[in-house]
């Protein structure tokens, strides 16, 4: 009993007295408010006669003491979600909160938790999920960010230079590709601050010793923090740039050789495994459609499919999409009639395996299409297409459910983060968050 007894804390949060032990507390993990103040590290240990007074809303850390005691998250109706959001993240719990929240991400299992309205109908160029849950949203000439509450920072406005893509870097940090505009040398890549939108780094394009004005397009990163991104110049600056997170320096460029279209790519995607680049040019930005893989280690174009010269009736097999799977050497392309497509990586000749989804979905386009999108998250590959997100699963890549809502219309961009997809629509231009349910509890 001895032990139990100095294991006690008693708290004063906001006039209400709580007890527990800092057996419980532990549970917060160091780097919450607790795992400061109770580690041994720190040398303080409560003291049972010691009362820790927290000027806080008390009911919100009833429910977080709840949480450590049992692992379970029960918010009371009349308590709104946002004030305990706010509140775990003053006691460094908010990681715990996400973990009863939500179960282990799922596309099968996705239900939609909620939608934000537009910010300007109509022109939304991409989504981006961030690490922490949030996600950036660019329209135009501006990127609208969100946390994880969905909370919008101040925005990211680049003075009417389009915005062509955006990427996060952590949490903090995010790096936004624009288009050149004539006559200012501006435009190119920058690194913004998430919750400030202010400027923090321009990346410069250099060529030939000559610092060089560009329009930078799509953006991949790697996990050695190398940042690529395709690139478009005056002169010869065509191809894909490459830098260092860190330093913020310029450390590669592949130039685009002749008759390929690098610099004016609508993909890039990084493949771990082999240590190559993914670079995917596409219909309707170029009349044919070139995908490669590139190795900046031996300046080589190591594997390339395009449709040049291809038999193609009625323009029913231009790509719209493509991504890269490594664990099973092959690269998935999508038609604007959501029919599948595979190649072979280990393969030279280049041949598309079509699988036809168009009679299984009654696909159609609508008057302004919203093509397709592909991602894949967790072993499941996705699928945007008019108004809905199908979801693959399987050796054979099964259709195994479809995401739809009623409202907001088609879908023209979506994107997968942690435990969160995120869809963005283009005539209301919403964005939609869904979310795995927690296991039920036994």
């Amino acid at each position: 009993m001895t032990g139990i007894q100095k294991d006690r804390v008693r708290f004063n949060v906001g006039g209400k007295i709580f007890e527990t032990t800092t057996t419980t507390l532990a549970i917060a993990g160091r780097n919450s408010m607790f795992g400061a103040m109770f580690d041994d590290n720190w040398n303080l240990r409560p003291n049972e006669t010691e009362e820790y007074f927290i000027d806080r809303n008390p009911s919100c850390f009833a429910v977080l003491l709840d949480l450590l005691r049992t692992g379970e998250l029960n918010i009371p109706p009349n308590m709104p979600e946002r004030l305990l959001y706010r509140e775990a993240l003053y006691y460094g719990l908010i990681d715990h909160v996400r973990a009863a929240r939500w179960g282990q991400f799922d596309g099968n299992m996705l239900r939609l938790a909620g939608s934000v309205a537009g910010r300007a109908p109509g022109d939304g160029t991409a989504i981006r999920a961030g690490p922490d849950g949030g996600c950036c949203v660019a329209h135009g000439s501006m990127v609208h960010v969100y946390n994880w509450m969905l909370e919008e920072y101040p925005p990211i406005n680049l003075d009417y230079q389009r915005v062509n893509d955006a990427g996060w870097i952590d949490s903090d940090n995010i790096v936004i590709s624009a288009c050149e505009r004539l006559g200012r040398g501006d435009g190119g890549m920058g690194l913004f601050s998430s919750s400030s939108g202010d400027l923090r780094y321009k990346f410069q394009v250099s060529h030939e010793n000559q610092v060089k004005s560009y329009t930078a397009g799509a953006l991949s990163f790697s996990s050695d923090y190398k940042i690529f991104a395709s690139c478009k110049g005056r002169s010869n600056e065509y191809g894909i740039g490459v830098w260092d997170q860190v330093t913020g320096k310029q450390i590669d460029f592949f130039y685009e050789s002749l008759g390929w279209s690098l610099g004016d790519a609508d993909k890039l995607q990084w493949l771990q495994g082999s240590n190559c680049l993914l670079v995917a040019t596409l219909f309707p930005r170029k009349d044919n459609c070139y995908i490669s893989l590139l190795d900046f280690r031996e300046k080589k174009m190591v594997w390339s499919w395009s449709d040049m010269g291809a038999l193609i009736t009625v323009d029913e097999k231009r790509v719209r999409d493509a991504i890269a799977m490594e664990d099973t050497s092959s690269i998935c392309v999508v038609n604007e009639y959501e029919d599948l497509g595979f190649m072979d990586l280990r393969s030279t000749n280049g041949s598309v395996r079509w699988s036809s989804r168009s009679r299984l979905t009654k696909g159609k386009m609508t008057d302004e299409p919203c093509y397709p999108k592909l991602a894949l998250h967790e072993g499941q590959l996705f699928s945007s297409m008019n108004d809905s997100i199908s979801v693959f699963c399987g050796h054979d890549w099964v259709l195994t459910s479809r995401l739809r809502r009623s409202e907001g219309g088609s879908i023209c961009d979506f994107s997968i983060g942690g435990d969160r997809l995120f869809a963005l629509h283009s005539e209301e231009n919403v964005f939609d968050i869904w979310e795995t349910p927690p296991p039920p509890i036994m």
